[in-house]
């Protein structure tokens, strides 16, 4: 596993391979839609997509060097690896970033969102965001139940939603003792 606490520009990490979709949300459980957010208002995909996913609550959020207090310490944070208890669903509505996910080989996935791309990383699953080399997105953060943004950074493997997610999605990786 790498070590990222010295990482100061993220956005230029050189990563293997493009992935598919279907290769990402079957290794990893992550989700994906387009959405029109041009008038998410009056957008019926879009309001009957929360429904479906059970949303009750959602905000805005802009990462900027020019909206955010501390920004590149900010950007550490958010790049440090980390899971959550519940799922992480955001929607871009303007700008462009990357979330990286850990694979079922303990290896890095880089999913690259820009304007109208709505992803769902599971809860449990380990990893990280940055923004990308024009450093600016907006984003609305999408919750089901009560809004909790607590990352547990890694190690986290014996809490309840790690176990969950290994269940759903294992490991192959085999440790040398």
């Amino acid at each position: 596993m790498l070590d990222d606490s010295e990482v100061v520009s993220q956005f230029d990490r050189n990563y293997a391979r493009p992935v598919s979709e279907g290769e990402v949300r079957e290794k990893v459980g992550l989700t994906y839609h387009h959405v029109n957010v041009d008038d998410l208002e009056h957008d019926d995909e879009f309001n009957k997509l929360k429904k479906e996913m059970g949303i009750t609550y959602q905000d805005n959020v802009v990462i900027s060097p020019s909206s955010m207090p501390n920004y590149e310490d900010k950007l550490k944070i958010f790049f440090c690896e980390h899971l959550h208890a519940d799922d992480e669903i955001r929607l871009v509505k303007d700008g462009s970033g990357y979330f990286d996910i850990r694979d079922d080989h303990d290896n890095w996935l880089r999913i690259w969102v820009q304007k109208g791309d709505l992803i769902t990383l599971p809860a449990g699953s380990y990893h990280r965001f940055t923004t990308d080399d024009k450093h600016f997105i907006n984003a609305i953060r999408l919750f089901v139940g009560d809004p909790v943004w607590t990352p547990l950074n890694r190690p986290a493997d014996d809490h309840f939603s790690r176990l969950e997610y290994l269940r759903k999605h294992p490991l192959n990786v085999v440790h040398a003792y």
